[in-house]
């Protein structure tokens, strides 16, 4: 596991953007946190990082949202998902197994049907004692094969100048 403090919104995105450039096509992403804790904001970094030039929105009513840009970028929410017969119906199993980047919004909700191996990252609000709020942002791979993406991000992020 790998953990990153972001003290700004800015921080958190920037985070994202950094991040992409470590995500060997097919890589599946769940992202988790409570409601406002930055996942659509972590996922707009991460698009930018893999180059995507449309302007990206929570799909939270649409549940999935598609955009081109070093690969196809897939991002969805699983939020409002119910049961396993909606994912059948929308088809996400194609998407994991595409060679495309996957990022999943509240993957919980669909946690029987997600691949065995995804990265799980975690978004936890934290506040200092004046207030300021703050992010921990958690890296951790499910599954094999892709402790070495987490690997790589973290050692080139712990590398100071």
């Amino acid at each position: 596991m790998y953990i990153v403090r972001t003290n700004e919104p800015e921080e958190t995105r920037a985070l994202g953007e950094r991040f992409a450039s470590y995500l060997p096509p097919g890589t599946v992403i769940g992202l988790t946190g409570e409601l406002g804790a930055g996942k659509t904001l972590f996922a707009k970094g991460l698009a930018k990082g893999l180059k995507v030039e449309d302007h990206v929105t929570s799909p939270t009513f649409t549940i999935i949202n598609e955009y081109q840009g070093r690969c196809p970028f897939y991002h969805m929410d699983a939020y409002r998902l119910e049961d396993d017969s909606e994912i059948s119906e929308l088809g996400l199993e194609e998407y994991f197994y595409s060679s495309g980047i996957t990022l999943i919004e509240w993957p919980e909700r669909i946690q029987d049907c997600l691949p065995e191996s995804f990265i799980q990252i975690n978004l936890d609000k934290g506040w200092e004692e004046d207030g300021h709020e703050y992010r921990l942002i958690k890296f951790s791979s499910i599954g094999n094969g892709l402790d070495r993406v987490i690997g790589e991000f973290e050692k080139n992020e712990n590398i100071s100048d």
